[in-house]
């Protein structure tokens, strides 16, 4: 089944973070809000047959050409779909066509499957942060656009 990628509702990205068992720390939509609020961002959502499967939600950082990817995930009944790289492909598209000359994400040590998405997408591992428990060390990944 075709997956279809479009600009969501932060509405639509917050039902969906709620079906990612990764995010386990019960939050409120007002995370999604607040966070975004006065920023120059992208929240974008993965839907197939008219359901939606994924999210992937970036902001400029603090460097104006740079874009933090910082929130996505697809549901566990449709990892392997295609999903999370069709939204990875369609934020980098956007990121380009914006000015963003890099993308950038952090994962933990404990998401193997999202280091070894990075790199397969060319993001080069730049920094690790510690943490109290070596699961929970961040992975800080960047990659030129």
């Amino acid at each position: 089944m075709k997956i279809v990628v479009r600009e969501g509702s932060i509405e639509e990205i917050f039902q969906v973070h709620q079906g990612i068992p990764e995010f386990y720390e019960e939050v409120a939509i007002e995370f999604y809000k607040e966070r975004l609020k006065g920023r120059i961002f992208l929240a974008l959502v993965a839907e197939q047959n008219g359901e939606l499967v994924g999210f992937k939600v970036g902001y400029q950082s603090q460097k104006p050409d740079v874009l933090y990817s910082w929130m996505g995930g697809v549901r566990p009944a449709f990892r392997k779909s295609g999903a999370a790289t069709a939204l990875a492909d369609f934020q980098e598209v956007w990121a380009t066509k914006n000015g963003f000359k890099k993308v950038f994400f952090k994962t933990r040590n404990r998401f193997p499957d999202m280091i070894k998405f990075g790199l397969g997408r060319d993001f080069k591992i730049v920094e690790v942060i510690r943490k109290d428990r070596v699961e929970d060390f961040r992975i800080v990944m960047v990659k030129k656009l």
